[in-house]
């Protein structure tokens, strides 16, 4: 039998837990602030030539945030966004453990190329679990099937960029340049998303197609 809200059994009033608010939005928001500084620096632009500027926010926003988000996806029941937001929360925190000087990731191995070919390995398994993520968002929505077909693009880009033989000293090479333009838009892509979340409890729904067939 089960207890209906406020009803008293044995001089016990029963009370709803409180309704969990959409974390959504704010794993999108980080893992999109986080992808867009990165993407930039992979630009090969001049004001950002390195990806350590995104130290604090692939610890912490990217990171954590993006974790966090992706437990309370699990106490929503959406298996999707649990399983996305708490892999790519993971994807930022062992990112951030591999340009930690503490750490001394590049450091064991025999030389920068080996380096450089071994983070191809780990973004070559990224674009694999991006696109089963882009294949599962096809019962999500327009705006979220886009932002996994451009994520997995720009991982694919990265990938090829890193096994491909480096130019001179602080040069970018054409694959990895545009994935980090493509990386750009895919941040862009994300925070659309976020906004249509945040929008919603406001009863303002912004253009995002649902894929969900209808019963």
């Amino acid at each position: 039998m089960s207890i209906e809200d406020g009803k008293q059994y044995n001089n016990y009033q029963y009370q709803a837990p409180p309704k969990i608010a959409n974390p959504a939005p704010l794993g999108l928001c980080g893992f999109a602030l986080t992808t867009f500084v990165l993407s930039i620096a992979n630009t090969g632009s001049a004001n950002v030539s390195s990806p350590s500027i995104t130290l604090g926010l692939a610890l912490f926003y990217g990171g954590l945030a993006q974790l966090l988000a992706g437990m309370w996806e699990f106490k929503t029941g959406n298996t999707f966004g649990a399983t996305a937001f708490s892999s790519y929360g993971g994807f930022w925190l062992s990112f951030a453990c591999i340009i930690i000087p503490g750490f001394g990731v590049p450091g064991s191995f025999a030389n920068i190329e080996a380096f450089e070919h071994a983070v191809g390995i780990y973004l070559l398994a990224w674009t694999i679990f991006t696109f089963l993520m882009f294949i599962a968002s096809f019962r999500t929505n327009a705006g979220i099937m886009v932002l996994f077909l451009l994520l997995d693009l720009t991982f694919l880009l990265l990938t090829i960029g890193k096994f491909t033989p480096a130019g001179p000293v602080g040069d970018v090479n054409i694959a990895t340049k545009i994935g980090g333009i493509l990386g750009i838009i895919t941040a862009l892509v994300a925070w659309y998303n976020a906004l249509a979340g945040l929008l919603a409890d406001s009863g303002i729904k912004l253009p995002n197609y649902d894929l969900k067939k209808s019963d």
